[in-house]
């Protein structure tokens, strides 16, 4: 019977042994888990972050795309504007040119 005690008391301090790689192993993945939990935690912050900063950065290039149109709508208004006014004086000077001319002829017989 001491040999199948001894063989027991063998196979029970195996069994020990491996149990203790076992929760040695089970800490290392706890404490990776952990670290892979933090850097999840901090990757999920960057990216709320990032996504702040995208939703503003588009809100305000939505905003200054409209601000530019506003500004190219108003060019192109002056623009027309001004080549009226100039089509508008030209007109203006060849007839103060016919009526001085009229008048010249009326001056000088």
């Amino acid at each position: 019977m001491s040999g199948t005690g001894a063989a027991l008391r063998g196979h029970h301090t195996a069994l020990r042994e491996g149990l203790s790689e076992l929760r040695a192993r089970r800490d290392e993945l706890s404490g990776r888990i952990r670290a892979e939990e933090a850097e999840r935690g901090r990757l999920q912050a960057r990216i709320a972050t990032l996504s702040r900063r995208l939703s503003d950065t588009s809100e305000s290039l939505a905003g200054l795309r409209s601000t530019r149109a506003h500004i190219d709508r108003t060019i192109a208004e002056m623009d027309l504007a001004s080549g009226q006014i100039l089509d508008n004086s030209q007109s203006l000077l060849d007839v103060l040119k016919k009526e001085m001319g009229d008048l010249g002829k009326a001056i000088d017989p």
